[in-house]
């Protein structure tokens, strides 16, 4: 098929959606499909193989554009939605697939052109805007209408996700869905010279979060926690991997109010191909999310590592988590201090989590499987 993908990010960054994206777009492209990729101006310029990337304009004053709903983000969907014209007119497009909000995008494509369209749902979108502005309910509930029109209107749904596949069956039925989750980004043979324990003066066990320091993150959670668990098991170290230089900051202080600070390293960034000799370093994995219902992508390469993974058991984990591949607690900062003892003090059920997660994640959350459910899809909606 010709295919126009939405994807309304900088592209490409290594975070979240824009490392799905590019998977999506590499898969599609080696199954054969001739696939156009509309992402925003700003990004790092890569190729990938039978794909042909464009983008919006360059927007002055435009950058640094965060995860989540932002003015930013809105003004550049202006302009992703005026180059889409262009292309649509430009190329004979049989399908847009658009994730996020795009699909509002694709809606329009649709009445105009008679294009139809496939929903990528990576997150409901009206909870995302109750999370950021709880007073905003009447936007909500109108939010919520447009999100099942969208769903009615397509030709299919993807769902990254069990609670949006549900979602979906309630507003339609008998649309065509497909649950495609995403996959561990641990490739094997990358080894690096950076040894965290030694360089960082960890003393004791090292816990490991790897990802963005946005509030639905659980950071502050994570923080109130580990402070209650070191005054219980003082040997203990907190890494966390990821933020930008003010969020970092702002953290830095955080530790210092609660006295852990000679307990709490803040790395930066590094490499997603390195991800996995980084999670490798760490005894325990940890996921304090606090917000939102689909699950982490980190969740899947923590699972991979076969480190024991300390997560909330809220329904982002738990969709994909459970007790026999995880240690799932309550969002507080006491339940959070049990679990990180519970799991420092008992190495036995650290390995047998760490084993039990791993032969999970390669069974069901793989390269080959998501290739695998995205071309039944494809197949399907020719079908």
């Amino acid at each position: 098929m010709n295919i126009l993908l939405l994807a309304p990010q900088p592209f490409y960054q290594e975070r979240g959606t824009p490392i799905a994206v590019k998977l999506l777009a590499q898969t599609l492209g080696e199954q054969g499909h001739v696939v156009h990729l509309l992402v925003f101006a700003e990004g790092e310029e890569i190729t990938l193989p039978h794909v042909t990337i464009h983008r919006h304009i360059p927007l002055p004053g435009i950058s640094n554009i965060k995860p989540g709903l932002s003015v930013k983000k809105l003004i550049c969907d202006v302009f992703l939605f005026l180059k889409c014209v262009q292309l649509v007119r430009k190329y004979e497009f049989q399908l847009v697939h658009a994730v996020e909000e795009s699909v509002f995008m694709a809606m329009v494509i649709k009445k105009i052109f008679k294009i139809p369209y496939v929903y990528d749902m990576d997150s409901c979108m009206s909870l995302q805007l109750l999370d950021k502005f709880p007073s905003l309910g009447l936007v909500r509930r109108a939010m919520e209408w447009l999100e099942m029109a969208a769903i009615v209107k397509s030709k299919g749904v993807l769902a990254v996700c069990r609670s949006l596949e549900d979602m979906v069956k309630k507003y339609a039925p008998d649309k065509l869905t497909a649950r495609i989750e995403d996959i561990t980004l641990l490739e094997s043979g990358n080894e690096g010279e950076e040894n965290l324990r030694e360089e960082l003066g960890v003393q004791g066990l090292l816990l490991m979060y790897v990802g963005n320091f946005e509030k639905y993150q659980g950071i502050d959670l994570l923080l109130d926690g580990f402070k209650e668990a070191v005054i219980r098991k003082k040997n203990l170290g907190l890494v966390l991997i990821g933020g930008n230089k003010k969020d970092i900051q702002l953290y830095k202080q955080r530790t210092r109010k609660l006295g852990i600070e000679t307990n709490v390293f803040f790395c930066g960034q590094r490499p997603v191909n390195m991800l996995g000799y980084y999670l490798g370093q760490a005894d325990i994995l940890v996921s304090p999310r606090t917000q939102g219902n689909n699950t982490p992508m980190k969740i899947y390469s923590y699972l991979d590592s076969g480190i024991p993974v300390l997560a909330t058991n809220l329904p982002t984990h738990t969709q994909v988590l459970d007790e026999e591949i995880a240690c799932l607690v309550h969002p507080s900062p006491a339940a959070m201090a049990d679990g990180i003892v519970g799991l420092a003090e008992n190495k036995v059920l650290r390995e047998k989590i760490g084993f039990q997660a791993r032969r999970r994640v390669q069974e069901e959350y793989s390269l080959p499987a998501f290739q695998r459910k995205l071309a039944a899809f494809y197949e399907q909606l020719q079908g």
